[in-house]
C-alpha cells in the first residue's frame, strides 16, 4: 500500500476527493452569494434554503412528474430562479436603499419560513434521490477508485462557475451589470431597464444555488435542513474570497474544500473550524478578502 506522510494513499486521495466535492458546493453557493451581493448589495441569508429548494425541485420532478436527473439540472434551477424573481420583486426590492442589516434579517427570516414549510410538508428525515444509471459505478485511477458521479459533480461545478465568471467579466451583459451597480441612473439613461436587470440578476444567483442543490441531491439526503450544513461555511468562503468577488468565490470555495479535506486526514479535530480559522487569518492580513476591491 502506498504511504504518503505516513497516511495510506487511498485514504489521503479519498479525502482530497471529498474536499473537492465539498469545495464544488462551496464554490457554487458562494458564487451565487457573490453575484447577489456584488450586483445588488444584498446579503442573502436565504441562500441555503434556496439550495435546498433546488434539491426538492429535482426530487418532485422525478417523483411527481417523472422527469429525470439531467432535465432537472435545467428545469429545477429555472423554477427556483423564478421563485427568486418573485421574492425579489415583492420583498427584497424594498430594501436596496436601507442598511445591509435589514436585508440580512429579512432573508434570514425567509430561510426559516421556507425550511419550516418544507419540514411541515415532508418531515425532517432524508428523501433518497437515485444517481442516474450513466453516472453510477467507479473508475480505477490506479491509486484509488473514484465514483463517477462525484467526479461529475466537480467537473460540472467548475464548468458552471467559470461560465458564470466569463459572462460577468468578459461579456457586454456583464459590463452592463457592473456599470449598473456603480451608477444605475446613468445606465438607465442609456435605455437599459435597470430594475429588470437587477431582478434577473437575483434570479440568476438563486438559480446557481438551485443547480448546486440538484447536484447535491444524490449525494446527500434531500431534506429541509440540508442548506444549514453549508451556509455558515459558504459565508466564510465569500468573506475570504472578498465580498462580491466572482473569481474569489471560485478559488476560495475549491481551495477551502481541499484544505478541509486534508485537515480531516492530518488533524480531524480541527476539520470543523479550519475554514473559520483561515477566515480570521485572512481578515487580519487583508480585511477585504483575497480578491476584495479596495475602497
Amino acid at each position: 500500500m502506498i504511504m504518503i506522510f505516513g497516511i495510506p494513499g487511498p485514504l489521503l486521495f479519498g479525502q482530497l476527493l471529498l474536499g473537492l466535492i465539498n469545495g464544488a458546493f462551496y464554490a457554487m453557493l458562494s458564487l451565487g452569494l457573490a453575484v447577489i451581493f456584488g450586483m445588488l448589495n444584498i446579503i442573502n441569508f436565504a441562500h441555503g434554503a434556496l439550495f435546498m429548494m433546488g434539491s426538492f425541485a429535482a426530487w418532485m420532478l422525478l417523483n411527481y412528474v417523472g422527469i429525470g436527473y439531467f432535465p432537472s439540472l435545467i428545469l429545477a434551477p429555472l423554477l427556483v430562479g423564478i421563485i427568486g424573481v418573485v421574492l425579489e420583486k415583492l420583498v427584497i426590492s424594498r430594501l436596496y436603499k436601507l442598511d445591509h442589516l435589514y436585508g440580512l434579517l429579512l432573508t434570514f427570516g425567509m430561510s426559516l419560513v421556507i425550511e419550516g414549510l418544507f419540514r411541515n410538508g415532508y418531515g425532517s428525515s432524508g428523501l433518497p434521490y437515485r444517481i442516474p444509471d450513466i453516472l453510477q459505478g467507479a473508475v480505477n485511477l490506479g491509486f484509488m477508485y473514484m465514483p463517477i458521479y462525484r467526479g461529475w459533480v466537480v467537473v460540472a461545478a467548475l464548468v458552471v462557475c467559470l461560465a458564470t465568471w466569463a459572462i460577468i467579466e468578459k461579456t457586454s451583459l456583464g459590463a452592463t451589470l457592473r456599470a449598473a451597480t456603480e451608477n444605475a441612473p446613468l445606465v438607465q439613461a442609456f435605455g437599459v431597464n435597470v430594475p429588470r436587470l437587477v431582478t434577473l440578476t437575483f434570479g440568476g444567483g438563486v438559480a446557481l444555488a438551485a443547480f448546486a442543490g440538484v447536484l447535491a441531491a444524490p449525494i446527500y439526503s434531500v431534506n429541509p435542513n440540508m442548506g444549514d450544513n453549508f451556509i455558515n461555511t459558504v459565508f466564510a468562503v465569500v468573506v475570504i474570497g472578498g465580498m462580491g468577488s466572482i473569481m474569489g468565490s471560485i478559488i476560495s470555495g475549491f481551495g477551502l474544500g481541499v484544505i478541509e479535506g486534508l485537515t480531516k486526514v492530518f488533524y480531524p479535530q480541527a476539520s470543523a473550524t479550519v475554514v473559520f480559522l483561515v477566515m480570521v487569518i485572512i481578515l487580519m492580513v487583508k480585511p477585504r478578502g483575497l480578491f476584495g476591491k479596495t475602497a
